[in-house]
């Protein structure tokens, strides 16, 4: 059986079926329990599963962390809500210094199965700090996976391996696509490998690699130059890291072409790596230059200037025929 939900009820029923199913499973963190979440992604579970195990935390973005650290490593799989990702950085030292490194520090005796959620990007009109999208300095960090659903099927298959990976995941929440659309959901619980891309649509002139919210701007993009015969292959990552690196590399050898679309600024950013990692694995057969259609180098700008920095199905698309036309 399946229902349709958007990708913030997705959400909602993946944490739901894991506090079911796990007794282990807590969730909390700031408004989490009785506002239900900033998003009401947990609207609903402090009142099904008592204050126990889905509760407000103080407006602490370390101790949220830190404290799941302990919680971790004395059997609980805690899952715990950052209302923003540009509220995590309170919590980095706790992140890069003690989540990413328990196994390695412990030579295996302890893992961290917990998991980080914040809704992240922009498109929602947000205040500074309300629209970072700073995935890549988080894919650095050995030893914590980042993981970015863009749709609701995706989300509660990858939510759910998530909560269940012995390892700590960053589960980011593209907030911009929450409620844009609606999908065929299963009701019961189900996984979705972490570390797989999804092929989103054949084609055989470029490769598009996207994530997050870009994905359905990238879909747009493809009508638009589907009209002048032109056929993208698209690729959603889904996981930034671990990377699905043979995905690229094989669709890049099939289509001669890449381009990299991500909200983030280009410097330094995820597409970088997946161009180095495209000249280093499949630089024989490109016929063109390697393309990013990103974000710009600046701090996220405020409500009236977002619609300039977020990479626009127009600007995407016009990018796919200069490197088709190359």
């Amino acid at each position: 059986m399946s229902n349709k939900l958007n990708l913030i009820q997705a959400v909602t029923q993946a944490l739901d079926n894991e506090l079911e199913l796990d007794k282990s499973v807590v969730v909390y963190g700031e408004d989490v329990g009785v506002e239900g979440g900033v998003f009401r992604a947990t609207v609903g579970l402090r009142e099904k599963y008592g204050e126990t195990r889905v509760f407000d935390s103080p407006l602490a973005e370390s101790a949220i962390v830190g404290s799941a650290i302990g919680m971790a490593i004395n059997g609980l799989k805690p899952v715990v809500e950052l209302q923003f990702m540009g509220f995590s950085y309170p919590a980095f030292n706790q992140i890069i210094s003690h989540v990413a490194r328990m196994r390695n520090r412990s030579r295996g005796r302890f893992s961290l199965p917990m998991v980080i959620r914040a809704p992240y990007g922009g498109g929602i009109r947000a205040l500074e700090h309300h629209s970072e999208s700073t995935e890549a300095m988080y894919a650095h960090i050995p030893g914590l996976k980042v993981v970015i659903p863009s749709t609701p099927y995706d989300a509660k298959g990858l939510l759910t391996a998530a909560i269940r990976d012995p390892d700590p995941v960053l589960f980011l929440e593209p907030k911009r696509i929450y409620r844009a659309f609606k999908q065929d959901v299963p009701i019961e619980d189900y996984e979705l490998p972490i570390g797989k891309a999804k092929l989103v649509q054949e084609g055989e002139d470029v490769t598009i690699v996207t994530w997050g919210a870009m994905v359905r701007d990238v879909q747009k993009a493809v009508e638009i130059v589907s009209e002048k015969d032109v056929h993208p292959e698209v690729l959603d990552l889904r996981t930034i890291s671990p990377m699905d690196r043979d995905a690229i590399v094989d669709s890049v050898k099939k289509t001669g072409r890449i381009i990299v679309v991500h909200e983030a600024p280009k410097s330094f950013g995820v597409g970088a790596e997946i161009v180095a990692l495209v000249n280093e694995k499949a630089f024989l057969y490109l016929e063109a230059p390697p393309t990013r259609v990103t974000g710009f180098d600046t701090i996220f700008p405020l409500a009236r200037g977002e619609h300039h920095y977020i990479p626009t199905p127009e600007r995407i698309a016009s990018s796919i025929l200069d490197v088709v036309k190359f």
